[in-house]
């Protein structure tokens, strides 16, 4: 697939730094834009696309306004969309609870919606301790799930927990974010063993109800943990059991065998829906020797 179909969008300070960070291993598979009011959070990367909201005199910060963060993004409509002509996909990137992330991802993911590209959003919501921006963030979220054909909310504080294990400073680098993000790029961009493509990615999306994403990644010698690390994901509570919907890609190095495959897929798929329509893909790499890495996304799931 060609680079230009696929995108990564960071929105906000924060979504800027994340997709900023994602890109790097990805270069060769998406195209990024950075999305901010605020001039430092674009200039970390020289290639990405640039939407600076506001111009002139008008480059203040958008604050706790997210109806501000909104009106400057629909300002830039025509940009949008010639940006998005060639894009067949859009990841976005934004924490949500202050003005730009909470305003201008959601008009941002219906301009995307709008050229015909499929939506993923993953979308960090504020700590518990912050009364104020987590009632920004519920409205925001509601308004980029409207627009979103998936929509992963990330809880900061289980988010942040988990980088101060692996030792990353949460706000520049969180592990999982971009492992989520490029596990996902790679997944559509490169050619497996039994290829994915997005027509099996909206197939899956098709079906009624909410979706999320997992990724995992474990070494061979235990395929049942890789299944265990993706629910441990940093994401808000909810219920996995009884999706009608799961596109599973399953990545090795050449050292993995099928009843590895196996058995990880059985896991992932066990407590589907009876009915649920699954779609398997799976890749091997040689920068994967020795591990596993799952990409799944699950559709189909109780409101």
């Amino acid at each position: 697939m060609d680079d230009s179909a696929l995108l990564i969008a960071g929105v906000g300070g924060l979504g800027c730094s994340w997709a900023t960070r994602a890109h790097k291993n990805c270069l060769n598979y998406a195209d990024l834009v950075l999305i901010d009011a605020e001039k430092n959070s674009l200039l970390e990367e020289s290639s990405a696309h640039i939407l600076q909201l506001g111009s002139g005199e008008n480059l203040a910060g958008c604050a706790a306004l997210p109806p501000l963060g909104k009106e400057r993004m629909r300002s830039m409509a025509p940009l949008v969309s010639d940006l998005m002509r060639p894009v067949e996909m859009v990841v976005i990137l934004a924490g949500l609870g202050g003005g730009t992330g909470s305003g201008a991802a959601p008009e941002f993911a219906r301009l995307a919606r709008q050229r015909g590209a499929l939506v993923i959003s993953i979308a960090a919501l504020p700590f518990e301790t912050q009364m104020v921006r987590k009632r920004l963030a519920e409205k925001a979220l509601e308004d980029l799930r409207v627009y979103s054909d998936v929509c992963v909310q990330v809880s900061l504080d289980r988010l942040a927990w988990q980088a101060r294990e692996r030792g990353l400073d949460w706000t520049k680098r969180t592990g999982w974010i971009e492992e989520l993000t490029i596990g996902l790029i790679q997944t559509l961009a490169r050619v497996g063993k039994i290829n994915l493509d997005l027509m099996d990615l909206r197939a899956i999306l098709s079906r009624e109800g909410q979706a999320t994403m997992l990724v995992a990644e474990s070494g061979l010698g235990d395929p049942s943990n890789v299944f265990q690390s993706a629910i441990d994901a940093p994401l808000f509570d909810m219920e996995f059991a009884g999706a009608k919907g799961c596109l599973l890609q399953v990545e090795g190095g050449p050292d993995m065998t099928i009843e590895q495959l196996d058995e990880v897929a059985s896991a992932f798929t066990s407590g589907l829906h009876t009915d649920a329509q699954v779609i398997l893909g799976a890749r091997v790499g040689d920068e994967l020797e020795g591990r596993m890495r799952v990409v799944a996304v699950l559709s189909g799931m109780s409101n």
